[in-house]
C-alpha cells in the first residue's frame, strides 16, 4: 500500500502539516518562556519599588513611622502583594492584614474594590513569604517579607494570555490538522488521478491499443505531460500505419520478381517453357529487379550510418552543381524539360561532396519523373542565416496535401515506379550533415524541395 503514489502524497502533505504545527508549538513555547521571563522581571520591579518606598519612608522619618508603613502595606495590596515589615531587632512593625483592617469601612471597601481582591484572599495563609533585607546607607534597618496574593497568581490578567494561547494551540491541532487531512485527501487524489489515467493509457498502448488517449484538463505540468503523451500516441499510430504499409510495400516489391522467376522456373521444370537465351535473359532481368531492391535497402542502411563517416570539406557550390547539371542535361532535354541553375560564383559550403551529390541527384531524378515535356526544373543555391541551402523546383504534377507528411517515409510512393527510398535516403544524408529537407508543393502545379545544411567552420 505504501508504494501507492497517492499514499505518498498524502503522507507528504500530512507530514508538512505536522511539521508546521510542531513549529507553532515550538514558537508558542518560546513566546511563553519570554512572557514568563517578562512577568518575573515585572514582579521583581514591583518588589524593588515596594522596598525603595519603605526605605525612603525610613529615611524621611529618621526611623519607622507606623502610619507611613500602613500606607505602604495598603499600596502593596494594590500592586497584588501582601507584606510584613520587621525592624532590625526582627520585631514585626506592620503587616498587610492589620493595615487593611485599620482602614475605615468606606476606605477598606474602596481599596478592596480597586484591587479586585476580597479580604479573605488577603488573609489567606497559602503560599510562602520571600524575605528581602532593607538597607539605608549600607546599614541594615530591617526586613521585608513579601508574598503574591494567591488570586493574583492564579487568575491575574497576565494568565489570560497563557489561557488563550493554550486554547489557540488546541484549536489549531484540531482545525488545521483536520483540514490538512481533508485537503491532503483531496489534493493527493487530484494529483494522482491524472497519473493513473496516463498509466492506464500507457498500458493500453503496450497491449496494442495505440488509439488510447488521456484527457487531463488545465495547463500545469501534468496536463502538458498528458498532451505530450497524446502526441506521442498519435505519432505511434501513424508510425504503426506506416510500418504496416512498409511491410506491405516490401512484400509487394519482392513478390513481383520472385513470382515471375518462380513461374518461369516451374514452366521450365514442367517442360512448358523452353530453356533458351530469351528465357534466361527474362530471369536475369527479374533477378536484377531483386538486386535493385536489395541495393536500395542497403543504400538506405548506409545513409543512416553516414553520420559516422561524414567527410566535410570546403565545396565550391557553383562548380559542384554545374558538374551535376551537365550529367543530367541530356536526360532532361530528351524529355523536353528545361534544367536551370542559379548560384553565386563565390558561394561555398562545408559538406561531404559525395553525400551532397547523392541528395541533389535524388531530388533531380524525382523532379524529372514528376515533370512532363515543356516543363522546367530550377536548381537554386544560397545562404539563409547560418545555413546553406539548395532548392530544386519543378513545374510538374505536385504532391497531394495528404501525402506531404509521408513523402520522406520508407517505401512511400505517390506514383508508380521506383522503390520509394530516394527521398528517405536524401533525408538521412541531410540529417547526417546536421541539416534537414523541407517540401513545398501545390498539387498540379509543381513542387520545391529545400535542402538546408548548417555551415560549420572547418
Amino acid at each position: 500500500m505504501i508504494k501507492s503514489l497517492w499514499i505518498k502524497f498524502l503522507i507528504l502533505l500530512f507530514s508538512v502539516s505536522m511539521i508546521s504545527l510542531s513549529a507553532s508549538l515550538f514558537l508558542r513555547e518560546m513566546i511563553i518562556k519570554d512572557f514568563e521571563e517578562y512577568l518575573e522581571g515585572k514582579t521583581e520591579d514591583r518588589i524593588y519599588r515596594i522596598m525603595a518606598a519603605i526605605e525612603g519612608s525610613y529615611e524621611k522619618y529618621s526611623g519607622w513611622n507606623n502610619d507611613a508603613l500602613r500606607e505602604k502595606a495598603v499600596w502593596a495590596v494594590l500592586l497584588g502583594y501582601k507584606i510584613r515589615i520587621f525592624d532590625s531587632d526582627n520585631k514585626e512593625m506592620v503587616n498587610t492584614e492589620k493595615a487593611v483592617e485599620s482602614l475605615s469601612p468606606m476606605m477598606k471597601r474602596r481599596i478592596l474594590a480597586v484591587s479586585g481582591y476580597s479580604f479573605d484572599e488577603i488573609q489567606s495563609g497559602e503560599g510562602e513569604f520571600t524575605s528581602y533585607p532593607l538597607f539605608l546607607g549600607g546599614k541594615s534597618i530591617g526586613q521585608l517579607d513579601i508574598e503574591m496574593i494567591p488570586s493574583a497568581a492564579d487568575e491575574g490578567k497576565e494568565n489570560i494570555f497563557l489561557i488563550r494561547s493554550n486554547r489557540f494551540l488546541v484549536s489549531s491541532l484540531f482545525i488545521v490538522g483536520g483540514l490538512s487531512i481533508i485537503l491532503g485527501l483531496i489534493f493527493s487524489r487530484k494529483l494522482t488521478d491524472p497519473i493513473k489515467k496516463l498509466t492506464a493509457a500507457a498500458k493500453d498502448i503496450t497491449e496494442g491499443n495505440i488509439k488510447s488517449r488521456v484527457s487531463v484538463p488545465g495547463n500545469d505540468e501534468i496536463s502538458r505531460l498528458a498532451s505530450a503523451f497524446n502526441t506521442m500516441a498519435a505519432n505511434l499510430e501513424i508510425q504503426e500505419s506506416l510500418r504496416k504499409k512498409l511491410t506491405s510495400n516490401i512484400a509487394h516489391e519482392l513478390r513481383t520478381p520472385l513470382s515471375a522467376i518462380q513461374g518461369e522456373l516451374e514452366g521450365m521444370i514442367d517442360g512448358l517453357i523452353k530453356i533458351d537465351k530469351e528465357r534466361l535473359l527474362s530471369l536475369h532481368e527479374e533477378t536484377n529487379r531483386l538486386k535493385t531492391i536489395i541495393e536500395g535497402l542497403e543504400e538506405l542502411s548506409k545513409a543512416q550510418a553516414s553520420a559516422l563517416e561524414l567527410r566535410r570539406q570546403s565545396l565550391a557550390v557553383r562548380q559542384f552543381l554545374s558538374n551535376i547539371k551537365e550529367r543530367f542535361d541530356r536526360m532532361f532535354s530528351d524529355k523536353g524539360v528545361t534544367l536551370e541553375l542559379e548560384c553565386d560564383e563565390k558561394l561555398s559550403f562545408n559538406a561531404d561532396p559525395d553525400k551532397l551529390s547523392q541528395i541533389v541527384i535524388n531530388l533531380l531524378v524525382n523532379a524529372l519523373k514528376a515533370t512532363e515535356g515543356d516543363g522546367s526544373v530550377r536548381i537554386k543555391a544560397g545562404i539563409k542565416g547560418k545555413e546553406g541551402f539548395i532548392g530544386v523546383t519543378d513545374t510538374g504534377s505536385g504532391i497531394k496535401k495528404e501525402d506531404i507528411p509521408f513523402v520522406f517515409e520508407r517505401f512511400y510512393k505517390t506514383s508508380e515506379g521506383g522503390l520509394g527510398l530516394g527521398l528517405t535516403i536524401a533525408k538521412e544524408l541531410a540529417e547526417a550533415h546536421g541539416g534537414r529537407i523541407e517540401v513545398q508543393s501545390d498539387y498540379g502545379k509543381g513542387s520545391t524541395f529545400l535542402l538546408y545544411i548548417p555551415q560549420i567552420q572547418l
